[in-house]
């Protein structure tokens, strides 16, 4: 479990596929940043852009992850050198800052307007209608493995336009800064509300 309060911003150094094929997934090489390592164990996780990932090898300040077609296919951001976002995984001993995050990624969305409004940054992104139901005013969502509120939703036909507050903080801290009209991001809803959709369900069956 993570808490989408970003350590550090990464960077994937290399990516090497982990053999000769196509369908074949990659061992990511990636620079700490100043997240520290020293606590890491293999096969501790660490949340890369909001994705879970095992750390497989470790230096003082490197360590590589091996990332399957399947979590490939299912995000972005894992599969081009650059920066990151990254977080430990939580202990009970940490304060929860954020909110309880998986670091399952449930689908991606497209950034649709990112523009500064006073101090802060005014960031919209159009959810897929798959995700749509989980979205509400005032709830939490992941974006890039970032904890953010979302002040407002906006239905449409294919999904949903959700609007987010970005305080200097948080464009100071992660990656969120580098997005730009377009730009698709790892999504992740929020625990609570993928639990009451299914029990919600459930309730509607006969019997």
């Amino acid at each position: 479990m993570f808490t989408g309060i970003i350590a550090a911003i990464g960077r994937i150094n290399s990516i090497t596929p982990l053999v000769d094929s196509a369908d074949a997934g990659v061992r990511l090489n990636v620079h700490a940043g100043g997240l520290p390592l020293y606590d890491v164990a293999i096969g501790d996780s660490i949340a890369i852009n909001g994705a879970c990932m095992t750390v497989t090898e470790k230096s003082e300040q490197t360590f590589c992850v091996d990332v399957s077609r399947e979590s490939l296919n299912c995000t972005v951001g894992l599969d081009a050198e650059g920066e990151v976002n990254l977080e430990k995984a939580l202990t009970l001993a940490e304060r929860l800052g954020g909110h309880l995050v998986s670091g399952h990624v449930d689908g991606q969305g497209a950034v649709t307007h990112f523009a500064q409004v006073g101090e802060s940054w005014r960031l919209d992104i159009l959810a897929p209608l798959s995700l749509a139901r989980y979205l509400a005013y005032k709830g939490s969502v992941v974006v890039n493995g970032v904890s953010l509120t979302v002040n407002s939703v906006t239905d449409q036909a294919d999904g949903c336009i959700i609007s987010i507050n970005l305080i200097p903080h948080t464009i100071a801290v992660t990656t969120l800064k580098h997005l730009v009209p377009g730009t698709r991001v790892n999504l992740e809803v929020d625990l609570i509300a993928r639990y009451v959709e299914r029990m919600l369900s459930l309730s509607a069956l006969p019997g």
